[in-house]
Parts: structure tokens; sequence; C-alpha cells
């Protein structure tokens, strides 16, 4: 393995081999949030930078807050899989991912301690300065492999964050009764669904039917944004909530 130097001053190397060239000699213009739900932080870091496990990020956050980094931010780290976001498809390319060390749900979701969640913080306000990412493009491995992931989870404190320059949010709506959507339901008001979630950037197909992609992506929604109700059901609280982020999102000429 080919030693670097840190891109991340507050850093340490650890080289991965489990990494390429990013296509189109893209710049990342994203950051995926992870947990690497093992018990161990130790052995998580260690089979990131296994050959045989061939998946990497570029960052390791530990519980301490100690930042280790795998592969250096020009290269491509294996660490999205099949994803999508925005119309992008090739998250690996045009993201640089942060691997966060937490048991998540197979270890019953523990909180994230401080010195961790400020050691994420400084570290995305740090990439995201030097690569020019909008904080709206800092979202969870979730978001673009909806089903498929459900880290970082829904205790990661993305309202923390939000207060700090990184990422997006708003306090969701409070949840109470009304006409609600799920699975199996069809018409105009699932395609107007359908089409706010591709707005924000999730991966949907617009198709008027609200299928098990479509509770999937609710279900990603509701983890990151509206946390308290995890039913993939779109309830007046996730639609609000929804529609309120993207009215929030800035305006680019």
């Amino acid at each position: 393995m080919t030693p670097f130097n840190a891109d991340y001053a507050g850093a340490t190397v650890r080289p991965s081999p489990n990494h390429g060239e990013r296509a189109d000699s893209r710049r990342p213009d994203m950051i995926i949030l992870h947990y690497t739900g093992m018990p161990s932080g130790d052995k998580a870091l260690s089979w990131l930078c296994n050959e045989e496990s061939q998946v990497s990020s570029h960052y390791f956050v530990h519980e301490d807050g100690c930042v280790v980094q795998l592969v250096p931010e020009d290269r491509r780290a294996w660490h999205a899989g099949k994803s999508a976001w925005a119309g992008e498809t090739d998250i690996n390319s045009c993201s640089i991912g942060i691997e966060i060390a937490n048991p998540g749900h197979p270890g019953g979701l523990p909180a994230y301690p401080s010195a961790q969640v400020e050691a994420v913080v400084e570290l995305c306000r740090d990439c995201g300065e030097r690569w020019q990412i909008r904080p709206e493009r800092v979202v969870g491995h979730s978001d673009v492999a909806p089903i498929r992931k459900v880290d970082p989870g829904e205790n990661f404190p993305w309202g923390k964050l939000y207060l700090e320059g990184i990422g997006h949010w708003i306090d969701p709506t409070q949840i109470s009764g009304g006409r609600f959507f799920q699975l199996g339901e069809s018409g105009q008001p699932i395609e107007a669904l359908q089409s706010m979630l591709s707005l924000y950037g999730y991966g949907i197909e617009i198709t008027g039917t609200f299928c098990e992609r479509t509770k999937g992506v609710v279900e990603a929604f509701q983890r990151h944004f509206r946390p308290q109700l995890i039913d993939g059901i779109a309830d007046f609280s996730t639609i609000d909530t929804l529609h309120r982020l993207l009215k929030s999102l800035p305006k680019f000429n």
C-alpha cells in the first residue's frame, strides 16, 4: 500500500488498497456519511484496510474523535456501492466517504459521542471548504442507497451538524392525523410525492404508484429528516417536512 500525506491536517494515515481513479477526473462534490455497523471500531478499520473486503472510505472517525485517512481525496474510495443522488449513479466518483465508528442497528443504535460528532463536523467543514461542497450535498448512505442501507441511522444528530453549517435540516413537522399515502395506492398525489422526493435528490421513478421502492425511499427520508417514526407511510408530517425542505434549499442561478 502506497503511503501518502493526509489531506486533512487533523488526520493520521492508514492506507487502504481499496480505491481507484475517479471517473472522468471528477472532483468530489458530495460527502457521504456512514456508520461501521460493527461492534469494534478497530476491527471495522482493519476491514476497510483489508484488500479482501473490497470496501473503503476516505476517512474513519473513532468514538473518541480521532480521525484516520485511508484513501487520498483525489482517489475513488469504494464506500457507496450501488447508489444514486440527483441523477448521479456513480456516487463513489463524486463523493468523499466518511465512516463513523458505531455499532449501528446491529448494536442497538448507541448514541454518537460528542467528541466524535465534533470531529465529524470539523472534518466535513474542512473537506467542504477545500472542495466547495455545498452543505445540502452532505447526506447519509441510506439517502443514496434506500432499502439497501440504513446508516448512519435515525440516531445520527443531523440537526446538530446543520447548526454548524453541515448538511440540510429543518425541524420536522409534528406527527398528527389526517390523510396519508401508503403501499399499493396510486394516482396523482403519489406522483406528486415521488416528484418531490426526486427533486430533493432521491433516486426514485415517477410512476404514480406507491410501490416497494417508494416505501423504501420514504423510509430513508424519514430516517434522515423525520426520525421520530420510520414506517414508510407518507403522512402529513412526512410530506410537509419534505415540502418545507424543498422550499428552504438554496437557490442557484
